[in-house]
C-alpha cells in the first residue's frame, strides 16, 4: 500500500479518531493553558510516573508492532492503538479519576462504534462457506491449484493481510490458479480440518495453504521439526517467494496453453474427418 493511500486512510474516521485519543494526554498536558486548567499545575510538564509511563509505552508498541510483522504506517498505528489508548488510559487515571472515567467511556464507545476499516478494493478471491464449500471445490476440480487463506474478522494481522492477497489474485489469477478464503472464526469446523488455530491468542492467523491436486502442498506459517511454529510475516515480497508464485503461474500458464493446443488438434481433427 503506497504512502498516498496510507495518508488518504488517516482521514476516515477509525484512524482520526484512535488517532486523537493515543495523543489527547500527551497534547492536552503539554498546551499551556488547557494543562493549566485540566490538570491544576503551574508548569505543563510530565512528572516522573508519567515520563516511565510513556516511556514503557513506546517500548511495548515498538516490540509489539515488529513481532506483528507490521510493516506500513497504517499497519504500525493499527498495532499499536490498543497499548497507546491503554496507557492514556492510565494517565488520565493517574491524573484524575473522574477524567480516568470520562475517557474510559470515549475508549470504549470509541471501539463499539468504529471498527477497524475492512478492505473493499477489486479482488479475484472466491469466499467459501466452511470447509464444505472448499472441499467440493478441490474434488470438482483437481488439475486447478488453489491458494486459500484462512482467516477471521477480527484479527488485526488478517485485516493487515487483505489487501496484499486482494492484489496477489489480481495479479497471479488464471482459470486454473484460483485464490479463496475461509472465515475460520465463523466455520470453525474448516479450522480443525486444516489445523489453523483461531483463538484470540493464536499465532496461526492468517494462514496461507497451497493446494494442488486437490491436497495440501504448502502453507505458512508452518511448524519446525519441534512443532514450534516459524514466524512468517505476511507481505507481498515474502508470500511470493514462500509459494515460489512467479514460477508457479508460469507453470499453469504452460498448462492452459497446453490444453488449448491439444484441443485445437482435435477439432483440426475433427473437421477433417467431417471433410
Amino acid at each position: 500500500m503506497s504512502l498516498k493511500k496510507d495518508i488518504k486512510l488517516l482521514f476516515k474516521p477509525y484512524y482520526f479518531v484512535n488517532i486523537l485519543l493515543s495523543l489527547s494526554y500527551i497534547v492536552l498536558k503539554r498546551t499551556p493553558g488547557v494543562c493549566n486548567y485540566l490538570f491544576n499545575v503551574e508548569e505543563c510538564e510530565f512528572d516522573g510516573k508519567e515520563t516511565e509511563i510513556l516511556f514503557f509505552l513506546l517500548i511495548v508498541v515498538m516490540i509489539r508492532t515488529r513481532k506483528a510483522g507490521s510493516v506500513t504506517m497504517i499497519n504500525y498505528l493499527s498495532s499499536s492503538f490498543i497499548y497507546t489508548k491503554v496507557a492514556n488510559l492510565i494517565l488520565w487515571f493517574y491524573a484524575n479519576f473522574i477524567m480516568g472515567i470520562v475517557y474510559g467511556i470515549i475508549f470504549i464507545l470509541a471501539g463499539l462504534i468504529l471498527p477497524e476499516p475492512t478492505y473493499s478494493g477489486p479482488d479475484n478471491v472466491i469466499y467459501f462457506r466452511g470447509m464444505q464449500g472448499l472441499d467440493e471445490e478441490l474434488e470438482r476440480d483437481k488439475k486447478c491449484t488453489w491458494l486459500v487463506a484462512f482467516y477471521t474478522v477480527w484479527n488485526p494481522s488478517c485485516v493487515h493481510f487483505a489487501p496484499v492477497f486482494a492484489e496477489l489474485s489480481t495479479k497471479y489469477d488464471l482459470d486454473n490458479l484460483k485464490f479463496g478464503k475461509v472465515d475460520v472464526g465463523r466455520y470453525p469446523d474448516a479450522g480443525k480440518k486444516y489445523h489453523v488455530n483461531d483463538s484470540s491468542m493464536s499465532k496461526q492467523l492468517p494462514t496461507m495453504i497451497l493446494f494442488q491436486e486437490g491436497k495440501e502442498t504448502l502453507r505458512r506459517p508452518t511448524v519446525d521439526s519441534k512443532s514450534k511454529l516459524i514466524k512468517f510475516i505476511f507481505n507481498m515480497e515474502n508470500i511470493i517467494m514462500a509459494f515460489d508464485l512467479n514460477n508457479l503461474y508460469q507453470s499453469c500458464k504452460d498448462q492452459l496453453k497446453g490444453k488449448k493446443s491439444s484441443m485445437q488438434e482435435k477439432k483440426t481433427i475433427k473437421d477433417k474427418k467431417n471433410e
